[in-house]
């Protein structure tokens, strides 16, 4: 085995029992290494920080490499970032993974330029985890790379891009997401891109039009996105979608297409949203009375009344709070 040698860029500013430690990391015993690395991130000490990369560019133990993408997440500098982004081609699935999670856990915007780099690698699990570590950095310079990623031939790959550019809510995004959300061939994919247009403005034709569609999506989960962001939107064109997905087979649409009525404030839906106190489903109840409560007409005082002896405590608690939501009104 061939344990590289110490990296100690600046001897002399070292105390004797560092240098003992940092000496520790050629021992040939992979877990004295471990320990030994474990021992000096506690020491939280930036000119150290050479040694720990090198431990995870070229420590022959796979165990070491994982302690060290593990630790060097604490790091925001570049050369840290650039490390870690190194780590993803490591033939251990392990060690990459643990590099990815690290750079998921990244905070700094400034960040965003050396992940940006990797992000058009031509490894697919790269893509995905510099994207992925792109998502919450806000990063402007990520929009360009992750609207590319769209139509890339790897799923997890586009499902990271469509993350990136909901949290940018740039509206330049807004169609290609629309005809992400209702073309691509993975569930999960339409899904994800169904919710990122939450950030449009509910004028916003192609991500109007792109929502109705997956409201009749083949697939259960995308059709319970679509009735969530119809929701948020407020859009007044979903009011009848949203009335018939009342009838969908899976009784999660049937709850958030619930939900959205009551945040469209659509009075003419309080009939057909009443009916459903009487659900088997208590969660699709609960969600019924909360909705009453919002839209407060008056017609659903009597069904409303009959629901407080419901057998379910949480459903009696969201009748009470809709019947003082809709008497009020009624006054």
């Amino acid at each position: 085995m061939n344990v590289p040698p110490i990296v100690v860029p600046h001897p002399d500013a070292f105390d004797s029992e560092t240098i003992a430690l940092l000496s520790r990391l050629a021992d040939e015993d992979a877990a004295v290494r471990r320990i030994a690395l474990l021992e000096i991130a506690d020491l939280e000490d930036a000119d150290l920080l050479p040694s720990l990369v090198a431990a995870l560019r070229d420590d022959p133990a796979a165990e070491v490499r994982l302690e060290a993408a593990r630790v060097l997440a604490s790091w925001e500098r570049d050369e840290i970032v650039e490390a870690l982004c190194g780590a993803l081609l490591d033939p251990d699935g392990k060690v990459s993974a643990a590099a990815a999670q690290s750079l998921s856990e990244l905070k700094d915007p400034a960040s965003g330029t050396v992940l940006r780099r990797w992000v058009e690698r031509p490894e697919p699990f790269v893509r995905s985890a510099t994207l992925r570590a792109l998502r919450e950095l806000r990063f402007a310079g990520a929009f360009e790379p992750a609207l590319h990623a769209l139509t890339d031939t790897t799923p997890s790959v586009r499902l990271e891009a469509v993350a990136v550019l909901g949290w940018l809510k740039d509206t330049r995004a807004l169609a290609p997401l629309a005809a992400l959300a209702t073309g691509d061939a993975e569930t999960e994919v339409r899904r994800a891109a169904v919710g990122s247009l939450g950030f449009a403005p509910a004028t916003h034709a192609a991500a109007t039009t792109a929502l109705l569609g997956a409201l009749r999506d083949g697939a259960w989960q995308v059709r319970e996105e679509a009735a969530t962001t119809l929701g948020k939107l407020r859009a007044p064109a979903a009011r009848d979608p949203l009335l018939a997905a009342l009838d969908d087979d899976y009784w999660q649409v049937r709850l958030r297409a619930v939900r959205a009525l009551g945040q469209l404030g659509e009075r003419s839906a309080a009939p057909a949203v009443a009916a459903l106190l009487t659900h088997t489903i208590s969660n699709l109840r609960k969600e019924a009375a909360l909705a009453l409560g919002e839209l407060r007409d008056p017609r659903t005082l009597q069904p409303l009344r009959d629901a407080l002896e419901d057998r379910d405590p949480d459903v009696r608690k969201a009748v009470r709070i809709a019947l003082q939501q809709v008497e009020g009104t009624a006054r």
